[in-house]
């Protein structure tokens, strides 16, 4: 969710809005996060274990595994670090940054 400044906006509105923030922690989405952190690190230690010893006949195979692994780091630290930073109560991260699945 952006910032919003409200000190500046057009309208004459100060209602703060009719909707109420649940912002409990999705659970689905949590562990998706850390599954794809975990599997990406497992993924990354494995190619370049591959690619050191040329486990598979060369190091193409290694080198495969080490991006894969790399793809699903980086979503999986990013959406694990959201739901850390929500959970320790960090101002700017709240659950609702967390797509739903």
């Amino acid at each position: 969710m952006a910032y919003v400044d409200h000190a500046f906006s057009i309208t004459e509105d100060d209602s703060a809005g009719s909707y109420a923030v649940h912002n409990s922690p999705p659970i689905k989405e949590i562990s998706l996060a850390v599954a794809l952190l975990v599997f990406g690190t497992v993924g990354i230690v494995v190619g370049f274990i591959m690619m050191y010893n040329k486990i598979g006949g060369d190091r193409g195979h290694g080198i495969f595994f080490a991006i894969l692994g790399g793809m699903l780091f980086i979503p999986g630290f990013y959406y694990t670090r959201l739901a850390y930073y929500a959970y320790k109560g960090y101002k700017g991260f709240s659950f609702s940054n967390i797509p739903p699945v």
